[in-house]
């Protein structure tokens, strides 16, 4: 058996040795190395990015059969996740949940869901024809945001459903937050049902051990991870990892396909290849400069006066709360009596200084493999000034974490997608069945599924989210007056 050696890249380096023979191509793609693209973008992206955009031709294997290249690259990179097989996504994480959902789920198939899920996760229930059944989150009502769900809950949903096909977790959250994964699977699993992890900023977990527990180190079955959110590759580029068992990875591959564009990027896949031997080799190094980094801003961050960071004080609060990936910095500017949203706004304009995310209490900035000291001093110098310019000029906002009553699901998302519709004012829609979603995107958390009896308290909240200048979207108009409802539905 042919010994692993994770300083290996067989899909990168198979792909420089086909570009430096120099074929003659008379296959797609059209622009052939550059030659027939608009010069301004040649010359800025280069012709050596250029000459590795190929399809795949025989010498460079297929994404959809691989057998060569592609195969050993994904081989190498299930040993590095601990994984039994890693499938590479050239449609993001996105993809991968899709197809984690239609591995697990048929039509009429229950799968509990946290309610703040990620738009994708909707995406996979409308395409399998799945009944969702919502869990609720943790509420912090210290911060305004929701957490992932606890262990409890989720044994309460088993309890009340049985027959569910899937458990489907968010670890970490987009703030950074990680659930008693383990126990969760061991629950789970008790119960003969598939744990499937939304792991999009979790990609770096296993190759640090200050840092929470991956999806496959806690012994889940499926996990869809962003390598481009933090580990390094090019934006749209994931991984699946799977764990055979519960799931049969024959299936996983045959869904893949079925998702996957033909004309898969190889410069898409090859920047995942490296991406896996630069964690794998070096990524305990990278990851401790990366922590060490966030440790210090979180630091200094505390010192400044009305800001707050969370940290590792959150842990142990209950099993929704159980770790804490140390390089997210969730910083909460509400006793500046000001929005994350203005804040983001005042670093975009002032500082030169762009965040992952905002909303009405906090902002949300990320160190990564690529963050330099200097960049960590320029934002503690920028939320220095916002507060000497804001704390104590005005009074402190009070949070409130309104959260309507979850909607009642009148019809399966997949029906009411499909159903025969009618567009109404938003303020109309109340009491009818909803026939599109509506969601503050990122993170693309929820506020109405297609099948939902729409409440007064939903549209409050989404009036709410609009007015603080949240980015709102899912509904047809782009303006969110008029709303998508089924035809002849109401409560």
């Amino acid at each position: 058996m042919r010994t692993v050696n994770q300083h290996e890249t067989p899909l990168f380096t198979g792909l420089v040795r086909h570009a430096e023979r120099n074929p003659i191509q008379f296959h797609i793609p059209g622009h052939k190395k550059g030659a027939g693209m608009a010069p301004e973008f040649r010359a800025y992206i280069g012709e050596r990015a250029l000459a590795i955009d190929l399809i795949n031709i025989a010498p460079l294997d297929d994404l959809h059969n691989p057998h060569g290249i592609i195969r050993e690259a994904q081989a190498l990179a299930a040993e590095a996740f601990g994984a039994d097989h890693s499938f590479f996504s050239v449609q993001g994480t996105s993809g991968a949940i899709i197809a984690m959902i239609m591995t697990v789920c048929g039509p009429g198939d229950k799968i509990l869901v946290p309610r703040n899920v990620h738009k994708s996760v909707l995406t996979g229930i409308v395409l399998s024809g799945a009944l969702p059944i919502f869990m609720n989150p943790d509420l912090d009502y210290e911060l305004g945001i929701a957490h992932g769900v606890s262990l409890e809950a989720v044994r309460h949903a088993l309890d009340q459903h049985p027959d569910a096909k899937g458990v489907l977790v968010i670890n970490p959250t987009y703030y950074g937050v990680a659930a008693d994964l383990k126990g969760i699977v061991e629950l789970a699993h008790s119960r003969g049902v598939p744990v499937l992890v939304d792991e999009a900023h979790g990609v770096h977990l296993c190759f640090h051990d200050e840092l929470p527990l991956s999806a496959m180190q806690a012994g889940a079955d499926m996990a869809a991870t962003s390598v481009h959110k933090l580990g390094g590759s090019l934006t749209q580029t994931s991984i699946l990892n799977v764990r055979e068992g519960f799931i049969n990875p024959g299936r996983v591959q045959a869904i893949l396909s079925m998702l996957t564009t033909t004309s898969t990027s190889y410069l898409l896949l090859a920047s995942l290849d490296v991406a896996r031997k630069q964690l794998a080799t070096r990524g305990r190094e990278l990851i401790d400069r990366a922590v060490r980094l966030a440790e210090r801003a979180r630091r200094e961050i505390a010192e400044i006066p009305g800001l707050y960071c969370l940290g590792p004080d959150v842990v142990g609060q209950s099993s929704s709360r159980f770790d804490l990936d140390p390089t997210k910095l969730c910083i909460n500017v509400k006793e500046l009596g000001v929005t994350g949203v203005e804040v983001e706004a005042i670093l975009r304009e002032e500082f030169n200084i762009e965040v992952e995310l905002s909303d009405l209490y906090n902002i949300l900035c990320i160190i990564s493999l690529g963050d330099t000291a200097e960049d960590v001093d320029a934002l503690v110098a920028a939320l220095g000034e916002i507060s000497r310019r804001f704390y104590r000029q005005r009074p402190a906002n009070v949070v409130k974490v309104k959260v309507p009553v979850t909607p009642i699901l009148a019809m399966h998302p997949r029906t009411a997608f499909y159903a025969e519709t009618e567009v109404v004012p938003i303020r109309e829609a109340e009491g009818r069945v909803i026939a599109e979603s509506i969601m503050v995107y990122p993170p693309g958390i929820p506020i109405l599924l297609p099948g939902e009896i729409v409440a007064e308290e939903n549209l409050d909240y989404l009036e709410e989210c609009i007015q603080a200048g949240l980015p709102v979207q899912g509904t047809e108009d782009p303006e969110i007056r008029m709303v998508k409802v089924v035809k002849d539905a109401h409560r």
